[in-house]
């Protein structure tokens, strides 16, 4: 069985790139090919994410469960569960391990929420 090879057509419009030029060629398609994946990492999260970003940030899984747990109840998931506990534990002075904990333990989620609570009212605006 022959095959109909159309890849000269398909070649066409780049038959005339130098190689330099092919290059720069395919790393911008895949620039935009990355784009809608970027815009929606930066816009999209999820519980498991969020506990994923704490797991990294060295907290166990039960700990890490707690904080997502009560961030979604909390309406703050959204900010990103490892920004809750950076942005806690900056406007206390505490260390990040120190201010996840509390938050584990279902403490300071007052002041977290009074952190975020200009963000809050700007959405709901």
């Amino acid at each position: 069985m022959e095959r109909k090879d159309d890849f000269n057509k398909r070649r066409e419009h780049l038959k005339d790139l130098t190689e330099k030029q092919l290059e720069e060629r395919f790393w911008e398609l895949c620039g935009q090919l990355m784009d809608p994946i970027v815009e929606m990492a930066e816009k999209q999260t999820s519980p498991s994410i969020e506990r994923s970003v704490l797991l990294r940030m060295g907290f166990s899984s039960l700990e890490s469960k707690a904080i997502v747990d009560s961030a979604i109840d909390k309406h703050l998931l959204e900010h990103g569960a490892g920004h809750l506990v950076y942005k806690l534990a900056k406007n206390k002075g505490m260390n990040i391990r120190e201010a996840g904990l509390k938050l584990a333990d279902n403490e300071l989620w007052d002041e977290t929420v009074s952190l975020f609570q200009g963000a809050i009212n700007e959405k709901t605006r």
